[in-house]
């Protein structure tokens, strides 16, 4: 199939068919995967024992998550343009795309207009930030991290498409905004510190990425789009994922071993027979999409309450 044949399955708005409703608004932003990105950001903003800056830690949590789902929508856009997220059109929830521009429930200009307003909104939040601080060094920042998470699906970088989107993902859900919230706190930038806070978020981040790759990777070949599963191959994938879950429980090892975080965060660890049984999954199942969600909910898991532990461990 030609990238113009793909291209001409694009729905556009006069054949919507299907009236949107507030779920599936929330459905098209990925609303409930927000955590990923809030939820680094609120550790970041905590770990640090001086002076809590109130609003610029509001502003800098909009502007995050604002960001998040901008990328989400763009995404959602990008994919539908290529054609990768019309080889299946079933939703499954946590891969393969919302589904709804091939449910005729919203149009991809929708999605670029939601996308676009969602950047504005982070970039309106990174203007009140920058005036807060009295440091506009913080848009210069914006503007990368804006950048990767535009163009980790869209043309002409599109970084999920040549293997690049795993990286991209580990800083944009891992160090951006750690690091990010521990520079509005503190004023330092980068900082070792809050680098070594940021790699386990990202590990388990890119975790659920590349679990979430498995199930796509037949769709995905078929429309050009090589993720970290063409390394592998989706019956070996399970050992990238053994291994991106473990940098993820190293690193907070190394932060407690050189007492950057309490041994409190080590309680994390008792999450770590979610990673055991999504990795099995991965190993026997990686032909089958309906058992295959099972791996990504139970890898979504490990990041919530892994990051929720790492958070209450900063506050304490």
């Amino acid at each position: 199939m030609t990238e113009q044949e793909l291209t001409s399955q694009a729905i556009e708005p006069s054949t919507v068919v299907h009236r949107p409703t507030q779920g599936d608004y929330i459905r098209a932003l990925r609303l409930p995967f927000i955590s990923a990105s809030v939820f680094p950001f609120i550790f970041g903003s905590f770990i640090h024992t001086g002076r809590f800056r109130f609003w610029p830690f509001i502003f800098g949590l909009v502007s995050a998550a604002a960001t998040h789902l901008g990328a989400n929508l763009i995404n959602d856009y990008a994919d539908s343009r290529s054609g990768a997220d019309w080889q299946d059109k079933k939703f499954y929830s946590f891969f393969g795309g919302s589904k709804l521009i091939q449910e005729k429930v919203l149009s991809e200009k929708t999605y670029l207009q939601l996308g676009l307003s969602c950047f504005l909104l982070a970039l309106c939040s990174v203007f009140i930030l920058a005036w807060l601080l009295r440091d506009a060094s913080v848009i210069a920042y914006f503007a990368i991290i804006a950048f990767l998470g535009f163009s980790y699906s869209h043309k002409p970088f599109a970084f999920s498409y040549h293997r690049l989107g795993e990286p991209v993902l580990l800083i944009l859900f891992g160090l951006a905004p750690v690091m990010g919230a521990y520079f509005i706190q503190t004023g330092h930038f980068p900082a070792l510190k809050s680098f070594s806070f940021s790699l386990p978020f990202g590990f388990f981040t890119t975790a659920i990425l590349f679990a979430n790759e498995v199930p796509d990777f037949n769709d995905d070949q078929k429309c050009a789009k090589f993720t970290w599963v063409s390394l592998t191959r989706p019956d070996k994938a399970w050992v990238l994922y053994y291994a991106l879950v473990l940098l993820g429980f190293f690193y907070i090892a190394v932060n407690v071993k050189l007492k950057f975080l309490p041994p409190l965060a080590l309680v994390s660890f008792v999450f770590m027979p979610f990673s055991l049984a999504a990795g099995r999954i991965l190993k026997k199942s990686y032909h089958d999409k309906t058992a295959l969600l099972t791996s990504s909910r139970l890898t979504i898991a490990l990041h919530a309450f892994a990051s929720i532990v790492l958070i209450i461990s900063a506050i304490l």
